[in-house]
């Protein structure tokens, strides 16, 4: 079911799967809550846990500003993801974020401990956006050069969007037909008709400006909850040692390779994810 609710003086997009009384599991996009396949999130209520995937603040279905020129900051969209769990009345609830999610609900459950009850990390690493930590691994600069000389499309043809998104899904190694089918549903969610709102919800580009101070990698150490850090091992955009690093700083924290996979979670390793989400 879709719908909005209104937190911290803007509206976030949801969608909700399964029953409402089971136990809760909220999952931030990365920006949008495309980004979290469908047959995870269905997955997922079926095992019993009520599932609400969300659009980022300045994406989707949620409230917009400018993305060249973001008004609020990483730490904001960490107390969004807080107030949403309140919102929805699902406090505690475990919070999973994918790629860039990953950092908001690291800095949420960092920021507000009481309302979650378990984390997961999909993609991610415990830095923000820009240069790396000197012991971690930067983005594959081959595969990044391919990936960002390409020339952008025309951002109001949606079938010129799709396009770009399936060969981006083919340089980073991932399905390129599953690519152009999310690409498209984004597209058809993003409610502007404005280049720049098209370009921000496929791309998430407004995370490179965003203010993401104060680093949090330090207090990793203080994170209490039990932790699943879930990364594909032929990841090229945030190596495996990122995810490496998550695992060993975060104390009670699992690490679950998917051998097959690069940035997105394949259809085939749906069924894994989930169970493992399933025991937190």
């Amino acid at each position: 079911m879709m719908d909005t609710c209104e937190v911290n003086g803007v509206v976030l997009g949801v969608e909700r799967f399964g029953t409402e009384t089971a136990p809760p599991v909220l999952c931030l996009g990365a920006p949008t809550m495309l980004s979290w396949p469908d047959a995870l999130c269905e997955s997922l209520a079926d095992r019993g846990r009520f599932v609400v995937r969300c659009d980022l603040r300045g994406s989707g279905a949620s409230t917009r500003g400018n993305p060249e020129a973001p008004d609020y900051t990483l730490r904001d969209l960490a107390a969004d993801a807080a107030s949403l769990a309140a919102c929805l009345s699902i406090t505690p609830a475990h919070l999973a974020g994918i790629g860039i999610g990953g950092m908001v609900a690291q800095v949420a459950a960092l920021d507000h401990p009481d309302a979650f009850s378990a984390l997961t990390l999909i993609g991610s690493r415990p830095v923000a956006p820009g240069p790396v930590d000197e012991d971690l691994p930067d983005h594959d600069a081959a595969v990044m050069g391919r990936l960002f000389s390409r020339p952008m499309p025309e951002w109001t043809d949606s079938q010129a969007v799709a396009d770009h998104a399936a060969e981006g899904a083919r340089l980073l190694g991932n399905d390129p037909d599953d690519a152009r089918r999310v690409a498209a549903r984004i597209w058809e969610r993003t409610q502007s008709s404005d280049p720049g709102a098209h370009m921000a919800d496929q791309l998430g580009m407004v995370f490179s400006r965003l203010d993401c101070r104060p680093r949090w990698r330090e207090r990793l150490p203080e994170l209490r909850l039990p932790t699943l850090v879930v990364h594909g091992r032929q990841d090229p955009f945030f190596p495996m040692g990122n995810a490496e690093a998550l695992a060993r700083e975060i104390p009670n924290s699992r690490l679950l390779i998917l051998d097959e996979a690069a940035t997105a979670i394949p259809a085939g390793d749906i069924a894994e994810v989930v169970e493992a989400m399933a025991g937190l």
